[in-house]
């Protein structure tokens, strides 16, 4: 059985941590709309740190930093897991990212933790992840 999480207005590194534990205990997850995921912090500075990290690497040689808001939430969740090992390999075989709803979720009940919540943000400044998204250059 897939638990499905909604991303809509949750933040991206409690979530990845939440996630990533998780997977390590054995549960399938499928997150969705993860465009709407949330970064805290002010737009100048969010924007900044990811586009460092997204020219950091060369075409060449890497590291290779994605620009789509499905793949930066899984390369999120992937930081937090022992990924070069077989349980971490596992574990991200458990996870999936959609942005929006696709068609077999449509009805699914969704869960939103609380322990991620925005609601329990301390800065009232935040970016979602399809603005960071948009800046990198993201076609999505």
């Amino acid at each position: 059985m897939v638990t499905v999480i909604n991303g809509d207005g949750l933040i991206l590194g409690r979530l990845a941590s939440t996630m990533a534990r998780r997977a390590l205990d054995g549960e399938e997850i499928a997150i969705v709309n993860v465009e709407k995921i949330i970064i805290s912090g002010s737009r100048a500075r969010v924007l900044g740190n990811y586009y460092h990290k997204r020219e950091r690497g060369s075409t060449d040689w890497g590291p290779y930093f994605p620009r789509r808001p499905d793949h930066i939430t899984k390369r999120t969740i992937r930081g937090m897991l022992p990924y070069k090992r077989p349980r971490g390999v596992d574990a991200m075989k458990r996870i999936r990212c959609y942005v929006g709803i696709p068609v077999q979720f449509a009805g699914a009940a969704m869960e939103v933790p609380e322990d991620v919540h925005m609601n329990r943000l301390n800065n009232p400044q935040f970016v979602t992840l399809s603005a960071v998204c948009t800046a990198l250059g993201a076609k999505f």
